[in-house]
């Protein structure tokens, strides 16, 4: 059983759980090499109740050759898989020391905007360069080889004490060069980002993963959950029939430009979506050139610190 000073393979201590999932944990860690030498670093394991499961144990080895594939600063890096001791799978990669947007967005809650939408923005931008990464991957040889996360959430967007925005947890993601790991009438990833393409069975794109950036960002802005229901069957319906509520009547104020990015990739139909990750970066871009003051990483590490103060986080 892992426990806090838990050494992998004599090189990966584990020092705090910092994250649960459906199936696997995360710890804070630090790798130790000879010379004194000690990096912080992330280490994830498969849940023990499922370290036998062939299933699991596939999903989690396409995780990690998914992310030893992508190399981008606004990506997790991933830096080594192996197995431990008595066989069963880790993977280590970087550890971001900060926030997630969940919370982020959480600690603007009792501000009567929410958070600052230029931030929102800016946070969007950075995910999209990440997704456009993903999505624009060639392999060895040069030929196209995306790769969709089909987990686009508020706690898989890490924004580190710097203001360096990181896409976490390719976990979902589907490499198109190879076969589903589960049965085809499983669906991978959170209910309520999901676009409804995906839960009417049908095939997931790039502008599926545009859809879930954009109830990402209706809720940050809002401060409100998108498609919010009692059971996981409505919550399903209410995806795909995607009724979006206008932005603009929930947060007054907010630049018409935004708004109507956001519905654009909110819409139900894939084929009306912006085109690609790229194209709605620079649609957002173009919002944030008027403003009159910056939204770099300085500031948006000046808005990570004030957010782990509302929060009571150092």
């Amino acid at each position: 059983m892992d426990r806090r000073g838990t050494v992998l393979k004599g090189k990966y201590e584990l020092l705090d759980l910092v994250g649960s999932g459906g199936m696997a944990v995360v710890w804070r860690g630090v790798a130790r090499g000879t010379e004194n030498f000690r990096k912080e670093v992330a280490v994830k394991r498969i849940l023990e109740k499922y370290r036998t499961s062939g299933e699991a144990i596939e999903m989690f080895v396409e995780e990690a050759r998914v992310g030893a594939a992508l190399q981008h600063p606004n990506i997790v890096q991933v830096f080594d898989f192996d197995v431990d001791e008595q066989g069963h799978h880790f993977m280590v990669s970087e550890y971001v020391r900060g926030l997630h947007l969940g919370d982020y967005v959480k600690a603007f809650a009792s501000f009567p905007d929410g958070a600052p939408w230029h931030t929102i923005a800016a946070i969007a931008v950075e995910t999209l360069r990440a997704l456009d990464a993903a999505h624009t991957r060639e392999d060895d040889k040069g030929r196209p080889a995306p790769i969709l996360h089909r987990d686009v959430t508020p706690s898989n967007i890490l924004i580190d004490s710097r203001g360096v925005v990181k896409l976490a947890d390719f976990g979902m993601a589907r490499a198109l060069d190879r076969e589903r790991t589960t049965q085809p009438d499983i669906i991978k990833g959170k209910l309520s980002y999901l676009a409804p393409e995906l839960v009417l069975g049908q095939d997931p794109s790039p502008r599926s993963d545009l859809f879930a950036l954009g109830v990402v960002m209706w809720e940050a802005l809002t401060g409100k959950r998108l498609f919010d229901a009692g059971t996981d069957v409505e919550v399903v319906e209410a995806v795909r029939d995607a009724r979006v509520p206008l932005l603009t009547a929930q947060r007054p104020g907010l630049p018409l430009g935004l708004a109507t990015v956001v519905h654009r990739a909110l819409e139900r139909e894939p084929e009306l979506r912006p085109a690609s990750a790229r194209d709605m970066l620079q649609a957002i871009t173009g919002e944030l050139r008027v403003l009159p003051s910056t939204t770099d990483s300085t500031s948006l590490s000046a808005c990570i610190r004030q957010a782990q103060e509302a929060l009571g986080r150092r």
